[in-house]
């Protein structure tokens, strides 16, 4: 007869572990009744090797099943479940009690057995729109309305190791004795993974990310306290007129939320090119009828494919999210070869240093000198949309907009202001004035729209140009 084989062994002989024990978390932590649950699971477990032994006696077979079910294809995981359900029928053990936060008994066996324990439920509906998840040492936490929320399963240090093996199945270029990776699941989710010398003794750290899209309108950020209630009609006209966009912010202020929102307003028939440095945006999904192209590209990578891009057809280009001077460049290039409908996300404390800022990155990662590549950012982009987190994290809010102008007679950099936000009465204020580029630029976009769009600013604006407090730099 063949000797038994278990998976997580075969792995093993590909990741020095030896720095790293394990104990695994007394059963009667998890939650009453789990005792039986547990060893529920490892029968269930036993009498899935005793069939393999039967069904595939090279066990070639079942390896790809289980490394497939482990990375989470569907097909292989319906299997599981399946063949899971019939031996707790088989073997009488439909009546066993199972935690809460699994959705049945067939899919706590296999999360527990083979899957991703008690951080599957993460992957459920409950917590469809949460956009984080991390284990830190045996404690799970879920991102809910916008706090980091601690839940009542643990994940033994044994089982952890066993997840990030499964998780390396998917990324075989990842080194398996390295302390960080980063890998991404089969949905997209981004996975880091912090251990060894990188943490402390037994709090090992897996961060969960994944770019959840919900499908907004402005109607609907209005709806969430996001934007001002008269705002949409003027966002959908500055669509229209094609301006180059920045939405700035820190983490989780609703930056990337809100460029797909802005770009769920564009003419579908416009030819697209995206850029990210991780697959998160799916605009396969936002716009499944649109000839965007998405590609994927990173410091030197997206160095190369620039004049490739800028020779391509594209009406437009849209940088997920500017993390370096090399993607920050990319899109000043391309805004300077007359490109409109720039998009583009950047982390950033203050809108109005936006412009200094990501020529500092730029010259950081290319040289140059700091004044003129500021100038050059400037004439590239014609708003910036910043947005804020509050003091309730699942509040976001627009905290200001400004128009970003070169001054060719003074000098300068100009952020004219057209919105602002009072956190203390939780309401905006507008103000009217349009520079004479923007005016320009609009009419040789689309002049009935630019009217409208400017007619209704000052309705807005009230007559307030909002000189007085013109930022110049």
């Amino acid at each position: 007869m063949a000797n038994r084989f278990y998976l997580t062994d075969y792995l093993k002989k590909y990741e020095n572990c030896s720095q790293e024990t394990s104990v695994p978390a007394p059963v009667d932590k998890i939650q009453k009744g789990s005792p039986g649950f547990m060893q529920v699971c490892q029968k269930i477990r036993e009498r899935f090797d005793m069939a393999w032994q039967n069904e595939y006696p090279d066990m070639h077979t079942a390896l790809n099943i289980q490394k497939k079910a482990i990375i989470g294809y569907e097909n292989e995981v319906s299997y599981f479940l399946e063949r899971i359900r019939g031996f707790v029928k088989e073997m009488g053990f439909e009546d066993t009690e199972y935690p809460q936060w699994y959705e049945s008994l067939e899919s706590g066996i296999y999360h527990e057995n083979w899957g991703l324990c008690g951080l599957a439920e993460w992957f459920e509906e409950k917590y469809a729109q949460s956009s984080s998840a991390k284990i830190i040492g045996d404690r799970v936490y879920f991102l809910h309305q916008g706090r980091m929320v601690l839940q009542p399963q643990k994940i033994n240090l044994q089982r952890r190791q066993q997840m990030v093996r499964a998780f390396l199945l998917g990324s075989p270029e990842e080194r398996m004795d390295s302390d960080v990776y980063e890998v991404y699941l089969l949905d997209g989710t981004r996975v880091t993974v912090f251990r060894g010398s990188m943490t402390k003794h037994d709090q090992d750290v897996m961060i969960f990310r994944r770019y959840v899209l919900p499908v907004f309108t402005f109607d609907e950020q209005v709806a969430r306290g996001t934007i001002p209630k008269e705002s949409p009609e003027l966002f959908r006209n500055m669509v229209k007129l094609g301006y180059n966009v920045v939405f700035s912010g820190a983490v989780r202020t609703s930056k990337s939320s809100f460029l797909s929102t802005w770009q769920s307003y564009e003419d579908p028939c416009l030819e697209g090119v995206m850029v990210e440095t991780d697959p998160e945006i799916r605009m396969h999904k936002l716009m499944p009828d649109a000839p965007v192209v998405q590609l994927l590209a990173d410091g030197k990578e997206l160095e190369g494919i620039v004049k490739r891009l800028l020779r391509s057809d594209a009406d437009y280009f849209i940088i997920a999210e500017a993390r370096d001077g090399i993607a920050l460049d990319t899109a000043v290039k391309t805004a300077s070869k007359g490109n409109r409908r720039l998009k583009m996300t950047f982390h950033e404390r203050q809108p109005c240093d936006f412009c200094h800022d990501a020529a500092a990155e730029i010259v950081k990662s290319l040289g140059g000198d700091l004044k003129l590549t500021a100038r050059a950012v400037a004439k590239s982009f014609d708003y910036i949309f910043h947005f804020v987190q509050l003091r309730d994290k699942s509040q976001k809010r627009l905290k200001s907009i400004y128009e970003i102008t070169f001054d060719e007679e003074l000098g300068r950099i100009v952020y004219r202001p057209v919105l602002q936000y009072d956190v203390i009465t939780d309401s905006w204020k507008w103000f009217s004035s349009v520079s004479l580029e923007k005016v320009r630029d609009g009419m040789d976009e689309d002049a009935e729209t630019f009217k409208a769009f400017r007619e209704l600013l000052m309705k807005l604006g009230g007559g307030k140009d909002g000189e007085a407090i013109i930022r110049e730099c």
